[in-house]
């Protein structure tokens, strides 16, 4: 499917949840969120239903994020279910690695193909004053399981101030070569201000090239992360939503002053 700027829109972004086990200094407030409540967050039933919508539209890639993804009861079987869908050939997930040793290997099991990890400094203290608390040793042991597991590729996601070449980017950059891993830098972004930069790395950012919507957690389409607009699955209907959502994708982001990347999914 095409949108009204002549881009195939062929990638569809699936936060299953607001919730993260980590409180990222770029991406939360020191004393948390206030979550959705239980009953706001989609089913698999609704997610897979926006799923089979999307694939008659042309969706052939989906991503799965959070919060954190692999927080959220029965992530395993929900892979599962979107890889049973043949037209999917790109499914891949975004993941903290907090909880990836334990999942690496079942995630593939039941049908994932691809993996990102956030990692943004080797320093064990650094990595925990920046999460506010998360163990690097997790991490790099998720690393390890999702690269024995055969998830390919493995990416790294390193969040950068201004450039790669900063002293941690270059630590990671040197790891990811180390281990046979891509590395992609992202600079630190403002959804308010409406400050985004194209991933060093990969594709994200680039408006003239955007290929994606949104599900968020709490069932909204939005087609494009930098902007207010979102369209609810459950108050318009699936197919409305998806269209709705396609037909005013905005040429360029600007702001986005309703959400935050924990609840949108980045």
């Amino acid at each position: 499917m095409f949108d009204s700027y002549n881009r195939r829109i062929n990638y569809l972004r699936i936060s299953v949840t607001d919730r993260c086990n980590l409180r990222c200094t770029y991406c939360m407030p020191a004393e948390g969120i206030s979550l959705m409540q239980h009953s706001d967050i989609l089913s698999f039933e609704e997610i897979m239903e926006v799923v089979d919508a999307a694939i008659v539209l042309g969706i052939d890639k989906i991503r799965i994020t959070g919060g954190e993804p692999l927080v959220r009861k029965g992530i395993v079987d929900l892979v599962k279910m979107i890889a049973s869908k043949k037209a999917i050939v790109d499914l891949g997930m975004t993941t903290n690695g907090q909880l990836l040793e334990k999942y690496a290997q079942p995630l593939k099991d039941v049908g994932l193909h691809r993996i990102n990890i956030s990692l943004d400094t080797l320093n064990p203290e650094k990595y925990s004053q920046i999460t506010r608390g998360g163990k690097i040793d997790a991490v790099l042991h998720g690393i390890s399981a999702s690269v024995e597991a055969g998830l390919s590729p493995v990416k790294i996601n390193c969040v950068i101030q201004k450039s790669p070449t900063e002293p941690d980017a270059l630590e990671v950059a040197e790891y990811g070569l180390k281990h046979g891993l891509k590395v992609r830098f992202i600079r630190q972004m403002d959804l308010e201000k409406g400050e985004f930069y194209i991933v060093d790395g990969g594709s994200g950012g680039d408006c003239a090239t955007c290929n994606r919507l949104r599900l968020t957690a709490n069932g909204m389409i939005k087609p494009c992360l930098f902007n207010d607009v979102e369209y609810s699955i459950r108050q318009l209907g699936v197919a409305k939503a998806l269209q709705s959502a396609l037909g005013n994708k905005p040429s360029c982001g600007t702001v986005n002053r309703h959400g935050e990347f924990y609840n949108i999914g980045g």
